[in-house]
């Protein structure tokens, strides 16, 4: 039920302002042009609201945060004010706008193309997960957008789907009369008499280890790209630099430190909302607008993110001096909500917020600068529902069971969920399920011991209410991996999770690898807080879920373990997977044949020149993109886990009665 509050006008998008969590060094000079920069990333197909929660006055409240038509109602906002000031403004996309929802596995790609280009965007970085598809969809979303996707690293000259694309540049350059403004690609002259500023990409070098679906493009060195550029531009005489990445916090801050010249740097990828949010309940995860000083120890970057989901937008304000100097940077994101609030997660009318609570809350927001509640830009609401919704609500399928309270899923463990993730290990023990059956051992040859998954490939909370089979094959896991069974030893285990672990400790750490296990656990030290640490034990089950019986993985014995194909191979920074299969595996991959389950044995995996994984087959090749093929089996497994033993079992969906990643949470916050 919807409930209006009149006293939403008190607090309504235009009380936003931008704060800062840290200031450049004071100059003496007068500002001679000022910038603000409004900023997305990572929104991955969020066309409607995220149902979410924060604190209020020491209450949780829980309430939709976000979605494209409020994110477009903030920034039309941002670029009246601009322009009422006479001010320069850009609006720039950190990349990542694929995938993520029913949305995107149903229109590929055009949604994105159509909900985009209404958004008014002066530029977006090309993201990994742009990939996701082919570069036949990349190029057809490249064509249909009204804004270019910069990648200054990428070449794509030898691609046959993209080396005629011009929608996809290096940099672009904005000539700006106030809030004025001309965008010029490169070849175009330069106009006199104008403020010029420059954007250019930055994607990762790394690519074809993340996103295997990258065709004959070549990924070049980050920093060397971007050093490059700014001399390039410096020498066209343009002295104001942007770069806009999908690269990670924490690599923002090493480009950052070992290049002169760049003034911005608007990213996305760790979808890290920088900002002190920890009033709200939400944590710290950074400074808005960090000062980062360049190698030459004179010119400095600033550095921002928006988080993930569409859920928030940045805004940053950039004073130069005459000749190109960075004399502040300040702004902050906002958190944009919508005005309707419940006590507790199942959001029923007897937990709805009314009255005085409501005000409450609504007074608590009209004084915080991290939360604005903002309405949905009504045309772009009414479009979605319009001509998107109705099919995406058909294609949900069956009925699984009732989740009685939300599910929550995060990446990596925090104070509020110190095990992290609740969905990633329901996910994993129902793949592990699946892939110990023995309707799956008899086609395998192998029976899984345990199941692996990155936090990455888990997409989203499951919302409290019924469960249906496309909330797991549609939005959960959209990916469409199959899963593989790959025999490894209990040193090769314990190796790939302390790789991958260690590596997300850093502040603003690319987190996607961060494993989960189904049917294991194990514990991590952070012995260096927030440099690295160490994996203390790793345990598997020999019980029963109900009454699990756990014992010491060995570091001799071998091991049947079950993931999706995509880190089977090796990626996302699983190089154990790759170490243990260069040579020789005897990994099986599962996917079905016109309606039938079929093994494929694996040879090796290859690394080619540039870096990409290749699956070498013994006999036929897997291939997803053939009649009859349906390569989902890392959804289905979780699907027939659910509707046919969970449910069944548990009466309804819940958390795992036990953790399966144990950080050690209170040590860490004591050594900071």
């Amino acid at each position: 039920m919807k409930h209006l509050n009149p006293l939403i006008l008190a607090v309504s998008a235009l009380s936003l302002i931008a704060c800062s969590d840290a200031e450049l060094p004071e100059r003496d000079t007068q500002a001679a042009f000022s910038l603000t920069i409004a900023h997305i990333n990572d929104t991955h197909s969020s066309f409607d609201p995220v149902a979410s929660s924060f604190t209020a006055n020491e209450m949780r409240v829980y309430n939709e945060f976000g979605g494209h038509p409020r994110i477009l109602e903030q920034a039309n906002y941002f670029r009246s004010q601009a322009e009422t000031e006479n001010q320069a403004m850009l609006f720039l996309h950190g990349g990542d706008a694929w995938q993520g929802s029913a949305y995107f596995k149903l229109n590929e790609g055009r949604m994105n193309a159509d909900i985009l280009s209404r958004m008014q965007l002066d530029a977006m970085a090309l993201g990994n997960h742009e990939f996701d598809l082919t570069n036949a969809h990349l190029n057809e979303f490249l064509s249909s957008v009204n804004f270019p996707i910069v990648a200054a690293n990428v070449d794509a000259s030898a691609d046959a789907d993209l080396q005629n694309q011009t929608n996809l540049l290096p940099y672009v350059v904005f000539a700006f009369d106030g809030y004025s403004k001309q965008r010029l690609v490169p070849g175009e002259d330069l106009p006199e008499g104008y403020e010029l500023v420059a954007v250019f990409g930055l994607a990762l070098d790394d690519m074809p280890n993340i996103a295997p679906n990258t065709g004959d493009l070549v990924f070049a060195d980050m920093v060397a790209t971007a050093q490059n550029m700014v001399d390039e531009f410096h020498a066209m005489g343009i002295n104001k630099v942007v770069a806009l990445t999908h690269i990670g916090k924490a690599i923002d801050v090493e480009i950052a430190n070992q290049v002169n010249g760049i003034d911005v740097i608007v990213g996305g990828h760790s979808h890290t909302l920088l900002g002190d949010f920890s009033e709200l309940g939400m944590g710290y995860a950074g400074t808005y607008a960090e000062w980062v000083v360049n190698p030459n120890g004179e010119s400095a970057t600033c550095v921002v993110q928006a988080g993930e989901y569409a859920q928030a937008i940045g805004r940053v304000e950039i004073d130069f001096t005459i000749d190109g100097q960075v004399l502040d940077c300040v702004g902050g994101n906002t958190l944009l909500s919508n005005d309707v609030f419940y006590r507790d997660a199942n959001r029923t009318e007897d937990s709805y917020l009314g009255g005085e609570a409501t005000s409450q809350v609504l007074d608590f927001i009209a004084v915080n600068p991290r939360i604005a509640v903002v309405n949905e830009e009504n045309s772009m609401r009414m479009h979605i529902d319009s001509v998107y919704r109705p099919a995406m609500e058909n294609a949900y399928g069956a009925e699984l069971g009732m989740v009685p309270a939300q599910i929550t899923h995060i990446r990596t463990p925090t104070e509020a969920y110190p095990s992290g993730s609740e969905v990633a290990p329901l996910v994993a023990l129902g793949q592990y399920q699946w892939a110990a059956s023995e309707a799956v051992a008899r086609v395998a040859g192998l029976q899984a011991d345990f199941a692996l998954v990155g936090a990455g490939g888990v997409r989203q909370n499951l919302a409290q209410g019924l469960l249906r089979e496309g909330d797991i094959t549609l939005e959960l896991l959209p990916f469409s991996n199959f899963i593989s069974i790959v025999p490894l030893t209990g040193a090769q285990i314990t190796q790939l999770l302390q790789d991958t672990v260690a590596a997300t400790v850093p502040a603003g750490a690319h987190a996607g690898k961060f494993p989960y296990g189904g049917n294991m656990r194990y514990r991590f030290d952070e012995t260096q807080p927030g440099v690295t640490g160490e994996i203390v034990s790793v345990e598997i089950n020999r019980g029963s879920l109900m009454e699990p019986e756990w014992h010491l993985l060995e570091a001799e014995a071998t091991y049947n373990v079950a993931m999706n194909s995509y880190n089977a191979t090796g990626n996302d920074g699983w190089d154990v997977l790759y170490e243990a299969q260069k040579e020789t595996s005897e990994r099986v991959d599962l996917a079905y044949v016109n309606g039938e389950l079929t093994a494929f044995a694996v040879e090796r995996i290859s690394r080619t020149e540039d870096g990409r994984l290749q699956v070498i087959y013994e006999a036929e090749a897997l291939q997803c993109d053939i009649a009859g093929m349906a390569c989902n089996t890392d959804a289905m497994a979780v699907v027939e886990f659910i509707r046919d033993v969970y449910v069944p079992l548990r009466g309804a969906i819940l958390p795992l009665p036990y953790s399966v990643v144990d950080w050690n949470l209170e040590e860490r916050e004591d050594s900071n």
